[in-house]
């Protein structure tokens, strides 16, 4: 039954509609160093179901969340809330204050818009809740957005403390291979010579420098001959991790920060070589094998060798012909990253390519993938053959088989059509003493 309230001379007015607000309670732990003192989210859950027990309120679902609030749209569970909203699931949400729903313009806006739509009926914190009324979402705005300008001030001190600490000539961030930071109170952001792993950097760049080694040979080196590790990882180092400590200027006095910033300063930290090393180890990366890795050839990094389980890599040699002109040959076999005396040898590519061949009918393809592929090359063909020689040809598919199309790319296609058919294959690939063999 209808019920009604009356008004000056007997105006019957309804009465307003009353919602059944059913929630969502969303619990997210900061990752801002100044709230570190802040309640983990069991705690959040907690105090939040204690509220909702005593005031009578009816939780649909529980929410966690890690992710900071910084940026919009980057938290999955957040976004999951706002999709379950307009769906129609919930319509409030529990909160234990309005910055753990958001610091960016971005995700308040979406609120306040669920708001407007009346899909979001109700914010609930710890001591506030926040309806859909101009004076409710004007405060959610307010104090939403003063985390934000906490956020953004914040940043900006960081910044202004990272600048000063490198114009004080102390390097601003975790001290590179060879060095350690000082850990003594009025001393912070010095770092010091590392007295056992110091003399193997130094030797690194001199190995480069003067026995014009490869970064490669220097991974080897330091892997399996010093058994070097670096500090914080206890881990042998990285090829592009060799390559990135090679081009640093750090070691011998001088550092760019940020990274392509433009912006030099002089350290105060000892240096392990001179300038004059630095630059010569840079000539020498520049026409060794920093280049040549950036090549790609049709089946490197695609195998893995049946001895030592390392990848398979290329390389390519000229040989200069006894009538003229110059052969080209492309060689396949272990990188030996973690046998250095892997014992798998060199197979040319042509070879690979023949036994590929063979093993075609063995071969799990992605047949839809290479479907689509067929029909673009034949479209590409058909239009080739219209404009170029006014031959017209009806659009039926001729008979199609994904094996002789494998075969076709393999023999006759581009390094990116070969590899973008290896890419398909489901099987993986083993070669050992020059064969290939499918797991």
């Amino acid at each position: 039954m209808e019920t009604t309230t009356t008004i000056g001379l007997n105006q019957p007015t309804k009465a307003p509609e009353v919602i059944k607000v059913r929630y969502v309670l969303y619990a997210r732990k900061s990752t801002e160093s100044d709230e570190k003192q802040a309640l983990s989210i069991d705690s959040q859950v907690k105090e939040m179901l204690q509220i909702a027990e005593r005031d009578g309120l009816e939780i649909i679902d529980i929410r966690r969340e890690s992710h900071s609030a910084k940026d919009s749209g980057q938290r999955p569970v957040f976004c999951e809330i706002l999709k379950d909203l307009r769906e129609g699931r919930f319509n409030g949400i529990i909160v234990w204050h309005p910055d753990r729903l958001s610091r960016n313009a971005g995700d308040l806006g979406s609120l306040v818009d669920l708001m407007d739509q009346k899909l979001l009926v109700e914010i609930r914190t710890y001591g506030q809740s926040f309806k859909n009324s101009p004076s409710d979402k004007f405060l959610l705005m307010i104090l939403c957005s003063q985390a934000k300008l906490e956020n953004d001030n914040k940043s900006v001190n960081v910044k202004r403390g990272l600048r000063m600490r490198c114009e004080m000539g102390l390097w601003p961030a975790p001290a590179m291979t060879g060095y350690l930071n000082e850990k003594r109170i009025d001393r912070k952001g010095y770092v010091m010579v590392d007295p056992e792993r110091a003399p193997v950097m130094k030797q690194m760049f001199e190995k480069v420098a003067y026995e014009k080694w490869s970064g490669r040979k220097i991974y080897h080196w330091l892997k399996f001959d010093m058994n070097f590790r670096s500090v914080t990882s206890n881990k042998p180092l990285t090829l592009s991790n060799i390559y990135r400590l090679l081009q640093s200027s750090f070691y011998y006095g001088k550092f760019e920060y940020p990274a392509k910033s433009g912006n030099w300063y002089t350290g105060r930290h000892e240096p392990l070589i001179t300038r004059e090393l630095y630059e010569k180890v840079q000539e020498q990366l520049k026409r060794s094998d920093i280049k040549h890795e950036d090549k790609q050839f049709a089946f490197s990094r695609l195998m893995i060798c049946g001895l030592c389980g390392s990848g398979i890599t290329a390389d390519e040699k000229w040989k200069k012909l006894a009538k003229g002109g110059m052969a080209h040959y492309i060689y396949y076999g272990c990188n030996r990253s973690r046998n250095l005396n892997c014992k798998c040898g060199y197979i040319r590519e042509e070879e690979l390519v023949k036994q590929f061949v063979e093993l075609i009918a063995n071969l799990e393809l992605d047949e839809k993938l290479i479907h689509k592929k067929f029909i673009e090359e034949q479209a590409r063909i058909k239009k080739f053959q219209r404009q170029f020689y006014g031959i017209k040809t009806e659009k039926t598919e001729s008979d199609y088989d994904p094996r002789k199309y494998a075969e076709y790319i393999l023999t006759e296609g581009t390094v990116e059509e070969k590899r973008e058919l290896m890419a398909t294959l489901k099987s993986k690939i083993i070669l050992k003493n020059k064969n290939i063999s499918l797991v």
